[in-house]
């Protein structure tokens, strides 16, 4: 009987373009579906003629699998996963390899990597970013969870994924959930860019009325730049697709943004670790906000903003918004890097950030140019505690801010919202301040709950409270930090 080199559940269309690149790669993959006619509909359709080899049952499947077996799912997250790693384990022996190719959340991952460590079992959850094409022709691969699988998939995961340079858009992450982890983030940065984009578009179309052409033409142009990425560029593509009547497509399309939760998780850790990570955040609602169609329509009719028209140099504006769009998308990377950092240091990992940028500088939705920079920031220091601190975006920040400002109070001043915009440069001003309002809000903290405080000219660690109003008594609260 043939041996095949990994095994894959799942034949959904990240599944079969995933087994059709090991296939190109030399690598024999036997495949499984739940639903075992796209088993034989696969294997007579885009495998056909392929090295590929079908199974109608999990045994079957795994009886094909060279030991250590290697077994990959590419399931739905959440129960799927786990309903399938219990229907594999009776086939599976001690050193066997399964992985989880899908958006898991990390905390699954990490139960999932402890639990199947004590039957002896190796558990990785990578993180797999590109899409359909991205699978097929080379997606950008996170894979963390025990160490001691990567021996035993490295060669077949840095041989399909993307390359960059030379360099496979593949490495190892880290122990447990790292990987999913850092993929997670990476959806939330997308989220980010995404709406960053969406922003900069409202911008040209609303306050500028820039037709199809123009629109196309701007992001062509920015594509040729320092914002070169395929968001960019799939942006201006976008604006090059008329519907059958001759009008543009996007303008048809219900504004009505969805969205699969694995950006929300990253903003729920966040606040879990205690980090600003306020554009993705802000990202997250945008979207939210968007789904409230039918209450927008009807508060358009009653809630009037200001009666406000651009007036200006038209050129002069498009290269403000550029620089807002530059200037934001560093906030959102600088956030990113500064969560992962500190789960870094909550979870016990060891991230390499330099590899991580290269991970996702080619095969994945966010890959651009501008994360060859970040890769740099970190050559150059690897304990940089914040891309803004780093040479080169420091200096970019400082020669856009000025078309950023301009860009942020121009939208107020027409009443257009552009949230991620707007607080990617709150949150610029607010860290590059010394000191801020909180001694007033920690002192109301304690007027009302006894909650203590520190004090400027006191070592940190000591915390004192004041009978504010002469009635309160000197017990205060425990000092704990949410």
């Amino acid at each position: 009987m043939t041996q095949a080199d990994i095994g894959l559940i799942g034949l959904a269309v990240m599944g079969q373009n995933l087994v059709l690149n090991m296939n190109d790669h030399g690598y024999t993959v036997a495949v499984y579906n739940r639903t075992t006619s796209k088993v034989d509909e696969f294997l007579d359709g885009p495998a056909k003629g392929t090295k590929v080899i079908g199974a109608h049952s999990l045994k079957d499947l795994i009886s094909q699998l060279k030991r250590p077996r290697r077994v990959m799912l590419m399931v739905k997250a959440g129960e799927p996963v786990d309903n399938f790693i219990e229907q594999c384990l009776p086939y599976l022996e001690k050193g066997d390899i399964l992985i989880d190719g899908g958006n898991s959340l990390f905390t699954d991952t990490n139960r999932r990597c402890n639990s199947l460590k004590e039957k002896g079992i190796i558990f990785i959850g990578t993180g797999i970013s590109g899409g359909e094409e991205g699978a097929r022709h080379g997606p950008s691969i996170m894979p963390g969870g025990n160490p001691e699988g990567w021996p035993h998939i490295k060669e077949i995961f840095q041989s399909i994924s993307a390359k960059v340079e030379g360099e496979p858009c593949c490495d190892w992450v880290g122990d447990q959930g790292a990987g999913h982890y850092v993929k997670m983030v990476h959806n939330g940065i997308e989220y980010g860019d995404m709406q960053l984009i969406s922003e900069a578009y409202y911008l040209l179309k609303e306050a500028l009325h820039l037709n199809q052409n123009e629109l196309y033409q701007v992001f062509a142009d920015w594509n040729k730049g320092d914002l070169d990425s395929y968001l960019i560029e799939i942006t201006s593509k976008i604006f090059k697709v008329n519907d059958e009547d001759g009008k543009p497509l996007v303008d048809k399309i219900l504004d009505v943004a969805g969205q699969k939760g694995t950006g929300k998780w990253t903003v729920i850790n966040a606040l879990d670790l205690g980090m600003p990570l306020t554009l993705i955040g802000e990202a997250v609602f945008a979207r939210c906000l968007s789904a409230l169609k039918d209450e927008r329509v009807a508060a358009s009719e009653l809630l009037k903003g200001p009666d406000a028209k651009f007036e200006g140099n038209r050129e002069e504006f498009i290269q403000a918004i550029r620089e807002a769009l530059y200037s934001s998308k560093i906030i959102s990377y600088t956030q990113g890097f500064m969560l992962m950092q500190q789960a870094a240091a909550e979870y016990k990992w060891q991230l390499n950030y330099g590899a991580i940028a290269l991970m996702w500088r080619g095969g994945c939705i966010i890959r651009s140019q501008f994360l060859g920079k970040i890769k740099e920031a970190f050559k150059l220091n690897p304990n940089l505690k914040s891309l803004l601190l780093d040479e080169y975006f420091l200096q970019e920040i400082q020669k856009r801010q000025k078309g950023w400002r301009k860009v942020v109070s121009k939208s107020v001043e027409l009443g257009i919202a552009t949230p991620c915009f707007n607080t990617a440069l709150v949150f610029y001003d607010g860290y590059r301040t010394a000191k801020l309002p909180a001694n007033l809000l920690q002192a109301q903290r304690d007027f009302f709950g006894a909650h203590t405080y520190e004090r400027g000219d006191r070592a940190r660690g000591q915390y004192f409270h004041t009978d504010w109003s002469g009635t309160g008594g000197k017990v205060s609260s425990g000092s704990y930090n949410a």
